[in-house]
Formats: structure tokens, sequence, C-alpha cells
């Protein structure tokens, strides 16, 4: 315990990590004249934590409280003592982690509990929000608080917003809200509701037992994410700080949130979430498999086939449904489905929106969410630096993992060679939950020190490093005139639409250096193609030429050979350059090992062209160019993980 005498600021406890209370000296000098203040509202006296940097404000206000320095002192030892109880990420591998659960524990367990679940249903003004949708709905939620609040404390809420709550047909559905979902819900229950954080799963328009139209990704989605982040803000228990936490959809509702602009949603924890739907099922206008049904898959399980299932409906559905095959099967002549994905990009509208802080986690191996919805973007724009550019607080975690949480090892464990598999041994996080942890601590209480914001990354064969950024930005492009390669054929595709089965090109090209070659970032191809019809279609997989080993891919269709969301009539027998990129790597080539890249008109879970056997693609590699982007570490950075030894 720290105390200070009364002529300093009065008796101020100080507990662990944080401080219970704060007082700040009014008028006169008599006991009954101090006001007492929550820690947070106390803290914002002193230091700010924003998303984005601001600093002349928090100097002014220094200026301004210049005859409380007794007070600042007091702080100031607040603030060392936190940096003296969090381990260095240094240090961690070398403490002790609970390996018990599917998922982390933090290190410390915290002194409260949950109290009993309550729920809320909000009603919402949606007129005009829906095409032939109803006047008004209600967003349904459930929410524990900690024991805390029954003394009066003010807490911040991290919540989870899905539409997976009793998710599913009838018999054969998830938990609803209140029922600590497992997984994530667990996970934060566990670790954080301990440690004074509210808990709150909400279930978006139209499912679980909230009404309204089931608007996929749309601004009526967007709505009830808002209405919800309010309302948590705003309640007597709240400190008015609200986190969005979640993996994929529950990733991309946090993006829906920030695009709102709420001033109450201080951070959020997207883990492979969504940032926008357009670039997520056309990567260069190639259509993932799921594209066609995505919109009507969601539809589909969450009816409960019964009257209420008619609010569900309206014209913003009805378009969802239509919007894959319109877009695979017409490209440039789409009529009107560019509106539909504008609607459902976030991250371009959350930009210069939100002010709050980014904790980035990505899989370097995710084929649900891919990793150029962080590390890609419109032609010359990487999302994650462009944050960091415009003032943002961000930090990253990405890792060898598939679409899975960092600390999600009965998953990792399963990952074949060339998809993460040479990195099982070393991937897990199991300070994962300490990790965030201190984030929280920060920017939802404004406790402890502010949090690196710098980059954990980790490559293929399992060694994890911290960059300051990633791609990293010292990057040196290394390039590769092809036409030293060698192919076996030229024409590739032809097969039958959405099965492929064409013809196949193999190009391999020799080692580019006898000393390893650490890759890490975005590689590119410029590809010289001469369409046979206006469509067409190149995905290439990418490999260590001597093992056979997968390093990464990339996919086009002929129509964005120019890059970015939109499509161009190509000329047949006319030459174009395909601008392709491929998707974020972070490998090792070793020394004297060449490259071999296999073309087709598909791979993975990417659909043939529609055009099928009219859209051959004939491939002049020998006039294309290969760039690698490298860098040159000597070890200094590499980051000691904790793993459990068997």
């Amino acid at each position: 315990m720290l105390t200070q005498n009364a002529d300093s600021c009065a008796n101020i406890d100080f507990k662990f990590w944080s401080f219970t209370k704060r007082c700040l000296e009014v008028s006169t000098h008599d006991w009954r004249d101090y006001v007492v203040l929550h820690q947070f509202e106390a803290l914002l006296l002193f230091r700010r934590p924003m998303g984005r940097r601001t600093h002349v404000g928090a100097i002014t206000l220094l200026l301004l409280l210049t005859p409380l320095s007794g007070c600042f002192g007091a702080q100031d030892a607040a603030n060392e003592r936190a940096e003296d109880q969090y381990p260095s990420i240094w240090d961690r591998h070398n403490l002790e982690w609970n390996t018990s659960h599917t998922h982390t524990f933090v290190l410390e367990p915290g002194p409260h509990y949950a109290l009993e679940v309550q729920e809320v249903n909000i009603e919402v003004d949606t007129t005009g929000v829906w095409e032939g949708g109803p006047n008004s709905a209600t967003v349904h939620l459930s929410y524990w608080l900690p024991s805390n609040t029954q003394e009066g404390e003010k807490v911040p809420v991290i919540s989870v917003i899905s539409p997976y709550f009793s998710y599913g047909s009838p018999g054969d559905e998830s938990s609803p809200t209140n029922v600590v979902g497992g997984g994530r819900g667990e996970f934060i229950y566990d670790n954080y509701i301990p440690h004074g954080y509210a808990f709150a799963q909400v279930a978006v328009f139209a499912t679980e037992e909230s009404t309204g139209c089931f608007d996929y990704r749309g601004d009526g989605e967007g709505l009830s994410i808002h209405t919800a982040v309010e309302w948590l803000g705003q309640q007597e228990w709240s400190n008015g700080n609200v986190a969005i936490y979640g993996k994929s959809y529950e990733g991309a509702t946090a993006w829906e949130a920030a695009a709102q602009g709420s001033p109450h949603l201080k951070t959020i924890v997207p883990i492979s979430g969504t940032t926008a739907l357009g670039p997520l099922l056309y990567k260069n206008g190639s259509a993932e498999a799921r594209s066609q049904v995505m919109h009507s898959n969601y539809g589909g399980s969450i009816l409960d086939y019964d009257g209420d299932d008619l609010d569900n409906m309206c014209g913003d559905v009805v378009e969802g449904f239509l919007a894959g095959p319109t877009r695979y099967g017409l490209g440039e002549l789409d009529p009107y489905m560019d509106n539909y994905y504008d609607e459902r990009s976030h991250i371009d509208k959350a930009l210069g929106t939100y002010n709050g802080s980014i904790y980035w986690v990505q899989g370097l191996q995710d084929w649900n969410v891919d990793p150029h919805q962080v590390f890609g973007g419109p032609p010359g724009v990487n999302w994650y630096q462009e944050y960091i550019d415009n003032g943002y607080e961000v930090a990253g975690m990405i890792g060898q993992w598939e679409h899975n949480y960092p600390d999600q090892w009965t998953k990792h464990n399963n990952q074949d060679s060339g998809y993460g598999g040479e990195a099982i041994h070393n991937m897990t996080r199991w300070d994962w939950a300490q990790d965030l942890f201190e984030w929280f601590e920060y920017y939802l209480k404004g406790i402890g020190p502010a949090p690196a914001l710098h980059a954990q990354v980790q490559r293929n064969d399992g060694e994890w490093r911290i960059e300051e950024t990633w791609p990293p930005s010292d990057v040196e492009r290394m390039s590769l005139d092809m036409g030293e390669c060698t192919n076996d054929g030229a024409f590739l595709g032809g097969g039958a639409p959405v099965v492929g089965g064409g013809q196949v090109v193999t190009v391999e090209c020799p080692a580019m250096s006898d000393s390893d070659l650490h890759i890490a970032g975005l590689a590119t191809l410029h590809l010289l193609a001469v369409p046979t019809f206006d469509g067409g279609q190149v995905f290439i997989e990418m490999q260590d030429a001597e093992t056979g080993l997968r390093l990464g891919h990339a996919t086009m269709d002929i129509r964005y050979h120019a890059g970015g969301y939109d499509a161009q009539t190509v000329v047949p027998g006319q030459a174009v350059t395909m601008m392709m990129e491929f998707q974020a790597i972070d490998a090792i080539l070793p020394g004297g090992h060449g490259l071999k890249f296999v073309m087709s008109e598909q791979g993975e879970d990417y659909l043939a062209p529609a055009c099928g056997p009219s859209c051959t693609v004939h491939v002049l590699p020998s006039s294309s160019t290969l760039e690698l982007p490298i860098i040159d570490r000597d070890g200094d950075n590499v980051l000691i993980t904790p793993q459990v030894v068997e």
C-alpha cells in the first residue's frame, strides 16, 4: 500500500496494478471539500488513452492542472508499479501458464465473480433502413456484471456481437445469448469478469431474439450493432468504454461498429475479421465457392420457420441472394451489385470515423478470411499500415494458424505441411489472455503502461519475432526476370465452368541467392497474358522448387488485370499485364533453392471461371517479372514464446 499525507492529496490506496480511488482537491482545504472520483474518471485527468494519437489536448490539460502535482506524483508511482508488475514479453517463456483448458488464462486470477445474467431488448426505429422491412425492430443482448458493481464501481464492457446465437436449423441450434458461448465467451468470462469487466453477448438484427431484417453486413445490421454499443456504454454501471472481440463474422461486427463511430467504442480486437465483403469473396475478381450462396446460407440458418420469419425477409435480403451469381456470371457487366458490396465495405468507412485502438490478429494460413483483408486494399493500400499512418494505435499478432484464435491449440495441431504444419510446435500463444489483459487494462480502464504498438509475427518454420509493423518497413524488393525460368506449356484453363479441370502450366526458376531469403510481405508477379475471351482466370501456387513446400498463392480474373476492385473488358488476342499480388507470406527460402509456380484456372476454394472452355489464357512467363519482399534479420528481435513441453 502506498499513501500520501493530507497536504499532498488524501489517503490514496494503491493495490496491485491499479488503485481503487482517486482524490482531487477543490477550492478549499477543508476535507469535506475533497471530491472522490472513480479510478477511471481520475485517470482521465492525467492520461487519455486514445485510438488516434492526440497530444495537444493532453498538454493543455497538464498545464491547467499543474497545482495538482502531488496527485501527479502518485499517478506516476502507480504507473511505475504497473510496469514492474507486468512481466516483459521477452520473459514470458520463463513463467508458468495455465494450460488446462481449451483457451488460455491470465497470469493472476481476479478477485471478483460474475453476477447472474441479465437480458434486455432495445427498441430501434428502423424507418427507411430497409427496403420493405419493418419500421421498428429490437436488439436482444445478455450481459454479466462483475461483483464489484454491487459496490458502485463502474466497469468497462467486453462484447461479442454475432449472428451465431441460436444459430442453425430448429433442433440443432447453437446456444442463445444468455448462455456463455463456448470458446470465445468462456475465454472472456473466465479471464476478464474476475478483473472487473462486464461481458455482453449481442444478437444482430433478425438473429436469436433480435427482430427485424437480416441485412447481412449491411447498414441495417450496422445499426443494430451501433445500438448495442451505445446502450452498453450508457448504463449506470458502465464506465462508458466498450470493446468488441471476436473471430470471423464476430470480427466483422467490430469493423461494422467502428464504421459507425460510437464514442463509447474504445478498442476492437478483430481476429481474422472480415473488413469488406466484396474483396473477401472476389480476390481480384476470382470467385470463392461460397460467394454464390453466402447470404442465402446465413438466411436459412436464422429462420425459425414460423410467421415471424416474414420480418426477416426484405429487399436487402433478396438482393443478397442475387449478388453472388450476378457478379460471378456477368463481371464488369454486373448492373447493380457494386452498391451491394460498397455498402458492405466497412474498413474504409471506419478510417477517420472510428476513434479507438485496434489489436489486429490474423492467421497467414487462413483461407476463410484471407490475409488480404488486413494487408490488402485498393491499389497501393495496405490497411494495416494505412491505419498506423493515419494516427491509430495499432498492434498485431500474425501467426501461421488457419481460421483460428491465437490460443486455439486444438485446431493448431491439425494443419498440413505447407499450410502452417511446419510451425505447429511453436504456434499456440499461451500468453494470449495476458497479452490481451494488458491491452484492455490500458484502453478500457486507463491502468498500467501503454502497450507496445508492435507486430508479433511468426515465420513459416515457427519462429516468432517482433517487428515495428508488418510488412516490415525495411523490406527490399528482389526482382527475378522470369525469362531465366523454364515452363512446360503456354495455355492454361479451358475446363468446365465452376469445377475447372483445364490445362496447367508449371514454371521453374533458378535460385535467386546462395543465402537464405526471408520473404516477408506481399510478393508480386507481373504476368504477361493474352486472353482468348472476355474472361479467364489464373491461380498460382508458389513452391520451393527443391522440396515442393508450398509458400503462398495468388489468384486473378484477367478482367481485373490492373488490380483493385473494378473489372475491365479485355479484348481477345490483346496482351495485358496481370498485376498479381500474392497473399501475405512470411517464410524462409533456403539458400540455393529455386522457385516453382504452378499455374491453373482455379485452386483450393476458388471457382473456375464461368466462361468455361471458351476462356483459356495464354501466359508468357518469359516476359514477366517476379518481385519478392526480402528482409535481413540478425536474430535480435526473435521472440521465445511459452510452449507446452510434452
